[in-house]
């Protein structure tokens, strides 16, 4: 994961650069305040990633040489799978990124799509595209553990 995704500072993690949410007493969940912040968390992320893609293309366009050297080739073929792999895993991320956005808009995100509980503001921070919350989890990768077992 890219460095600009994840910071620490001062002991708290930051995801996409924005700092944790500070809840206030007595505040509601998934107030307007909490999906702004929510909001903001999944906007920068998905902005940080296509930079990301774009770069990928970039550099794939500009280091692309025709080897004469079988070795030399198949070491560039090779980088570049990795690379397409890496933004691959991230396209679909940024698929969930913007599912989830999508259901911040619809007032539906924060709450479990299993059980309809809430999901909780640090599990949220953790894993901003989490639709279970982690009882509901935490069973369906048991299941499918025994699924593939």
């Amino acid at each position: 994961m890219p460095e600009t995704i994840v910071k620490k500072s001062l002991g708290i993690l930051a995801i996409a650069g924005v700092e944790p949410y500070q809840e206030k007493a007595g505040e509601e969940f998934m107030g307007e305040a909490q999906l702004e912040h929510f909001h903001k968390i999944l906007s920068a992320w998905r902005n940080q990633l296509r930079v990301e893609v774009d770069r990928t293309v970039n550099h794939m366009q500009d280091e692309a040489a025709n080897f004469p050297d079988p070795v030399d080739r198949a070491a560039q073929e090779e980088e570049f799978s990795l690379e397409l792999r890496n933004r691959d895993r991230e396209r679909k991320l940024i698929k969930k990124i913007e599912k989830t956005l999508k259901r911040i808009e619809e007032d539906d995100f924060g709450f479990c799509d299993s059980c309809g509980v809430e999901i909780g503001i640090r599990r949220l921070e953790a894993r901003p595209t989490a639709d279970l919350c982690i009882d509901c989890k935490t069973l369906a990768e048991i299941k499918e553990k025994q699924m593939a077992g």
